[in-house]
C-alpha cells in the first residue's frame, strides 16, 4: 500500500502549511504591531488574524460542490496557488492594506485544504489503514506548527527581526506542495468513476494499491454512485452444495442461492437463515444486550460488525475466489462486453484510451441480465435466486486476472449481485438484480452435527463446513425500472457516466441516512470547538508564567518575546508523539474508542484547572498542578477530538454529495472557530477564568455522552458500507419513532 501512504503524505503538506502559517502569525504579531503602530488599533490588529479565517469560512461555502464538479485534485492545486502567492504578497506587504489582502488569499488555501484533503484520504486510502492515514494531517499540521516555531524563535534571537522573511518563507513549502499536486497527485478513483472516466480510475487505483487486480473495489466504486435506497439486512449460512440436500430437490420449498464458480458447476449455497447472526439480531430487535436503549440503532448496527470480526483475521471465506470468482479462463460472452478488448492492451496509454468520449467506453452495464456463459449449461434453481459477477466486465477487470480478490471490498466484506426472478400476480415474470455486501460473522460452523457448532479455526474451508454471513441487500445503483420493463434480455443498467452524471443534489441531503449522517458530523464539529482548545490556548502563557517558567527562562538571557515562542515549540513538540500514537490505535481501537477514552481525560483537566483557582496549595504546587493539566489536554485533545470529527466527516457521506456535506461540516468549523475566538474575551470578562472552563468542561460531558449515543465505529469499513448502516440505522429509528 505504499502508493496510498505517499499519496496520502504529499497531499498531508496541505496542512502543514496551515499549521506552519498559524504558528508563524502568532510568533510575528508583536512585530508587526511595532512597525505598524497598531498597539491603539486592537481592530486592525484582531483583523490581521481573523482574515485567514474570513478568507476560509468564504471558500467553504463553495468549496464542496466545486469539488464535486472539478474534482478533488484541482482543488488541492489551486489551493497550493493561493498559499503561494499569499506567501510572496506577505514578504512584500508595504503597508498594512496589502498584509491584510494576503492574509485573505492565504485564509483561501488553509479553506480548501483543511475542506479537502481528508476528503481526499478517505477517497484514497484502503479501509484497513484509512484512519491511520487521515490523521497525517493532524500530525503534518503539528510539525508545521513546530517547524513555524522553531524558526521564528530563532529569528527571535537576531537583532532586528523581520516580520516580513517570517510570513514569506512559507512560499517554500507552498511551492513544494504545488508541485507535488500538479505532477504527483493522481484524481480521486471515486470522483473519476462518478464522471463516467472507469479507465483511469482503474489505472489510479492499480497505483494506489500496488496491485493489477482491483476488480472488486472498482465494481465497489460504482456501486457508490447511489444515494440511499431500500437496504434491507439478511443472514446466510454459505457452504457446500452438498451440505444442503433440499438444494437438490426441485420440490423443496427453501429458498437458497447458488454461488457459482469457475469450474462451470455449483461450489457453494448461501441459504437464508435467522437467529444466528448478531448484525441480524440488533437489526431485529433494535437493542443488544448491556447495551442501553438510548443508544442509536446506527450505533449498534456498526457495534455488531467490529464485535464479530474473525478472530483468525482473514478476510471473509477463505476460499472465496473458488466461490464467487468467475476465473479468468472463462468462455466470454460477446454481445455484454463491446469494449473488453480496450482495456487488454494493458500497453496502451490512459491518456489514449479515453481520448474520447469516456461514455464510448461505458455501453455495457455492470451485470447484465443474460446469464453468463458459464451459467447458460446449469439449470437455474427450482426458486430462489442466483449470486453472481462477472469477472469479464469492463469494469472488473480484463480477462486472465486471477478471481481471487475480485470481490473482496476491505474491512472483511465482499461485494456481489443477486439476480431474482419473482412470479408477478398477473403471472408474468418479475425480474431484477440486487446489490449484496457480505461479511462473515466470525466464525466457521459445521453443519454436521450440529449447523451452529464451533470448528476450532483454521484458515481453510474443508468439506462439511459451511460459515455465517450477515448481508446489506439493496437495489444496485445503475438499476433502471423502466430498461427492465422494456426488454427482457440484454444490458438492464444504465452506464455509470449517466448515474453519476445526475451530480450532487440538495434534495439527496434529505434523504434518512445522509441526514443522519450530516446531523453526526455537524454537531461533531460544533462540540469540537466548544471543547474549550482556544481557551486552554488563550490561557497557556499566564499559567507558565506563574510557574515560573518565564522566569527561568529569562535569567537564561531570553526575552520574554523569545521565552513565550520556546514554551510554544516545546508543547507543540509533546503532541508529536500523542499523534503518533492516536495513528496507531485510529484503525485498531477505532475512532469511537479513542472519543470516549480521550473526552474524559479532557473534562478531568479543565476541572483540575478550574479546582487549582479555588484550592490554595502554594503559588509553586498550583502552577505545577494547571502546567500538568494543560499538557495533558493538549495531549489528550491532539489524539482524539482534534483530528476525529474531520475522519469521520470524510467516511460517513455518500459519494454523489461527499463534498457538499463536508463543505457544511467545515463551514460550520470556521463559523464556530470564529464565534469562539471572539466571544472568548468577553466570556472572560462576564464569568471569569474558572467560569470558562467551567462551561467547556460542561461542553466536554455532552460531547461524550453525544459520542456514546450517536457516533458510530467505522474502522475498517469501506465508505460505501458505512452509509448504508446509515440508511439501515436512520430508517429504523425512524420505524421505531413511528411505532
Amino acid at each position: 500500500m505504499s502508493g496510498a501512504v505517499l499519496v496520502t503524505i504529499a497531499a498531508a503538506i496541505g496542512n502543514l502549511l496551515q499549521g506552519w502559517d498559524n504558528a508563524t502569525i502568532a510568533g510575528s504579531l508583536l512585530y508587526i504591531k511595532k512597525e505598524f503602530k497598531l498597539e491603539s488599533e486592537p481592530t486592525v490588529e484582531g483583523l490581521i488574524v481573523a482574515m485567514s479565517l474570513i478568507g476560509a469560512t468564504l471558500v467553504t461555502t463553495c468549496s464542496g460542490a466545486v469539488a464535486d464538479f472539478l474534482g478533488r485534485r484541482p482543488m488541492l492545486i489551486i489551493s497550493s496557488v493561493f498559499y503561494f502567492l499569499s506567501s510572496l504578497v506577505m514578504l512584500w506587504s508595504p503597508n498594512v492594506y496589502i498584509l491584510l489582502f494576503a492574509r485573505l488569499l492565504d485564509g483561501l488555501g488553509i479553506g480548501l485544504a483543511v475542506t479537502l484533503v481528508p476528503l481526499y484520504i478517505s477517497e484514497t486510502a484502503p479501509p484497513e489503514i484509512r484512519g491511520l492515514l487521515n490523521t497525517l494531517p493532524q500530525f503534518t499540521g503539528s510539525t508545521g506548527m513546530f517547524l513555524s516555531y522553531c524558526m521564528v524563535f530563532a529569528m527571535s534571537l537576531t537583532k532586528a527581526p523581520s516580520w516580513r522573511l517570517m510570513l514569506g518563507v512559507l512560499w517554500i513549502p507552498s511551492l513544494i506542495y504545488f508541485v507535488l499536486t500538479l505532477f504527483f497527485l493522481p484524481e480521486s478513483p471515486r470522483w473519476l468513476v462518478t464522471k463516467g472516466r472507469m479507465l483511469e480510475a482503474k489505472k489510479v487505483l492499480q497505483r494506489l494499491r500496488g496491485r493489477d487486480d482491483v476488480t472488486g473495489e472498482m465494481a465497489l466504486l460504482v456501486e457508490g454512485l447511489g444515494v440511499g435506497g431500500d437496504t434491507t439486512i439478511e443472514e446466510y449460512i454459505i457452504g457446500p452444495a452438498n451440505e444442503f440436500n433440499d438444494v437438490e430437490d426441485p420440490s423443496a420449498k427453501t429458498e437458497h442461492i447458488k454461488l457459482y464458480g469457475p469450474d462451470r458447476a455449483p461450489s457453494m449455497v448461501a441459504k437464508p437463515t435467522s437467529g444466528q447472526s448478531s448484525l441480524g439480531l440488533v437489526s431485529r430487535k433494535g437493542s443488544i444486550v448491556n447495551q442501553s436503549a438510548l443508544v442509536d440503532p446506527v450505533v449498534r448496527l456498526f457495534g455488531s460488525i467490529h464485535e464479530n470480526l474473525p478472530e483468525t483475521g482473514s478476510t471473509f471465506f477463505p476460499q472465496f475466489g473458488s466461490m464467487f470468482g468467475v476465473g479468468g479462463n472463462q468462455p466470454r460472452n460477446e454481445d455484454w462486453d463491446v469494449e473488453e478488448d480496450v482495456l487488454a492492451r494493458e500497453g496502451d496509454d490512459v491518456s489514449n484510451a479515453v481520448a474520447g468520449d469516456s461514455d464510448d467506453h461505458l455501453q455495457t452495464p455492470l451485470i447484465s441480465r443474460e446469464t453468463t456463459s458459464m451459467d447458460k449449461d446449469i439449470p437455474a434453481p427450482a426458486q430462489g435466486s442466483q449470486l453472481s459477477m462477472r469477472q469479464g466486465s469492463n469494469l472488473l477487470g480484463s480477462a486472465g486476472e486471477p478471481a481471487g480478490g475480485s470481490t473482496a471490498i476491505g474491512g472483511g466484506w465482499n461485494l456481489a449481485w443477486k439476480y431474482t426472478e419473482k412470479e408477478g400476480p398477473d403471472g408474468s415474470k418479475q425480474a431484477g438484480f440486487q446489490r449484496v455486501y457480505f461479511h462473515q460473522e466470525g466464525t466457521l460452523g459445521s453443519k454436521r452435527g450440529s449447523q451452529l457448532s464451533l470448528v476450532g479455526g483454521g484458515d481453510v474451508m474443508t468439506d462439511g463446513e459451511v460459515v455465517h454471513a450477515a448481508a446489506l441487500v439493496s437495489q444496485r445503483s445503475l438499476y433502471k425500472k423502466d430498461i427492465m420493463n422494456q426488454q427482457e434480455v440484454g444490458p438492464a443498467m444504465v452506464p455509470p457516466s449517466e448515474t453519476g452524471a445526475k451530480g450532487p443534489s440538495w434534495s439527496d441531503l434529505c434523504e434518512p441516512g445522509v441526514k443522519q449522517a450530516l446531523i453526526v458530523g455537524v454537531v461533531l464539529q460544533i462540540l469540537q470547538q466548544f471543547s474549550g482548545i482556544n481557551g486552554v490556548l488563550y490561557y497557556t502563557p499566564q499559567i507558565l508564567e506563574q510557574a515560573g517558567v518565564g522566569y527561568l527562562l529569562a535569567n537564561l538571557g531570553l526575552s520574554s518575546t523569545s521565552a513565550s515562542l520556546l514554551i510554544s515549540t516545546v508543547l507543540t513538540l509533546l503532541m508529536l508523539p500523542c499523534i503518533a500514537v492516536a495513528m496507531r490505535l485510529m484503525d485498531i481501537s477505532g475512532r469511537r474508542a479513542l472519543l470516549l477514552s480521550t473526552i474524559p481525560v479532557l473534562i478531568a483537566s479543565l476541572l483540575i484547572l478550574v479546582l487549582a483557582s479555588f484550592v490554595d496549595l502554594g503559588s509553586a504546587v498550583n502552577a505545577g498542578i494547571s502546567t500538568a493539566s494543560v499538557v495533558v489536554y493538549f495531549c489528550s485533545f491532539v489524539m482524539g477530538f482534534g483530528p476525529i470529527p474531520n475522519i469521520l466527516c470524510a467516511e460517513i457521506f455518500p459519494t454523489r454529495v461527499r463534498g457538499l456535506c463536508i463543505a457544511i461540516c467545515a463551514l460550520t468549523f470556521w463559523i464556530c472557530d470564529i464565534i469562539v475566538t471572539y466571544s472568548l474575551p468577553l466570556m472572560l470578562n462576564s464569568v471569569g477564568l474558572v467560569g470558562v472552563f467551567g462551561i467547556y468542561s460542561l461542553v466536554c460531558t455532552i460531547a461524550w455522552v453525544f459520542v456514546f449515543l450517536k457516533v458510530p465505529e467505522t474502522k475498517g469499513m469501506p465508505l460505501e458500507v458505512i452509509i448504508e448502516f446509515f440508511s439501515v440505522g436512520a430508517k429504523q429509528a425512524q420505524a421505531a419513532t413511528n411505532t
